[in-house]
């Protein structure tokens, strides 16, 4: 099970009250939340493994020198020579160390990779991995890696990670109209605002997908469109006129799948009293109760004796 960790946090953030304080009055609701999800989700699908992939870089500049509006929307400031930062309310910023250190304790492998974002850690875990892979994600972005040959499928939370919606290649395809390695290249026609992507002007879901479905991908469809074969041909002034954008934009929406990753060592560790001593002193600090608890509980199969 493969977690895309900040867009869970996020959620907890937002979704758990934050009069869940510690005793010294810091909320720890994100923390708590997370907590919590990770119980329901383990107890729910029972992986032999849970990771939490990471963000060393949430808008790296390899992408950004792609596509400058990648994530754009989502800068605090942009300064140059200095790293991006990332808009996050000052009540959740305080609460990630709290949520690297509990998953720490906890044993659960956080693993990120320099100059790469969470999306690329689980593309490549979810290749290099053997299946079945479960991907928890709130970011659609994440559909192109669905393959039922390989049992990789996206439990995604966009309603709640008590009601996810389960992934796979059927529900792409009755969702959007095209198979899930077509996915980005569909982002990248019908735009996302939401990663700063302007898509192809007059290019929605319905044409973006059966522009896929006569052409195969979106280097099919810019050739059709310049030999004149329809149905691209009937947007090949548009597709023109986005001058480097389409070259550009698949590049950064393309999930990276091979990065050097730990795939040998994803397993829980075993518990030494010590580690059972500051796992309480952990939670005692920060006034995790209940979440603690369940999250320990869940976590327990997965841990050797």
């Amino acid at each position: 099970m493969l977690l895309d960790t900040a867009s869970l946090y996020f959620r907890a953030f937002f979704g758990v009250p934050d009069s869940l304080r510690a005793p010294d009055g810091t909320p720890v609701n994100a923390v708590r939340g997370l907590l919590d999800f990770i119980a329901r989700l383990v107890g729910d699908h029972s992986p032999r493994a849970v990771v939490a992939c990471w963000d060393d870089d949430w808008r790296p500049a390899w992408r950004v020198e792609l596509l400058a509006s990648y994530k754009a929307h989502r800068l605090v400031e942009e300064v140059a020579g200095a790293p991006d930062v990332e808009e996050t309310p000052d009540p959740l910023a305080a609460q990630v160390p709290v949520i690297v250190e509990t998953l720490e304790l906890l044993g659960v492998p956080i693993v990120g990779a320099a100059e790469h974002e969470a999306d690329d850690v689980i593309g490549s875990l979810a290749t290099q991995c053997r299946g079945p892979v479960d991907v928890v994600t709130g970011d659609r972005d994440l559909f192109q890696l669905v393959d039922d040959e390989r049992d990789v499928r996206v439990l995604y939370t966009a309603r709640g990670v008590g009601k996810l919606e389960i992934v796979n290649a059927a529900r792409v395809r009755e969702r959007y109209a095209v198979e899930p390695q077509q996915y980005a290249d569909f982002a990248v026609l019908r735009g996302d605002p939401s990663d700063g992507l302007p898509g192809v002007h007059g290019i929605g879901d319905k044409t973006a997908s059966a522009l896929l479905a006569a052409h195969g991908d979106l280097a099919g469809i810019v050739r059709a469109a310049t030999a004149g074969r329809a149905p691209a041909s009937s947007y090949a002034s548009r597709l023109a006129g986005t001058g480097d954008y389409l070259g550009a934009a698949v590049k950064v929406v393309a999930v990276v799948r091979d990065l050097e990753v730990p795939i040998d060592d994803l397993d829980l560790q075993a518990w030494t009293e010590a580690d059972q001593q500051a796992w309480q002193e952990h939670v005692e600090r920060w006034g995790l109760g209940g979440s603690s608890d369940r999250a320990l509980a869940a976590l327990a199969p997965l841990r050797p004796s």
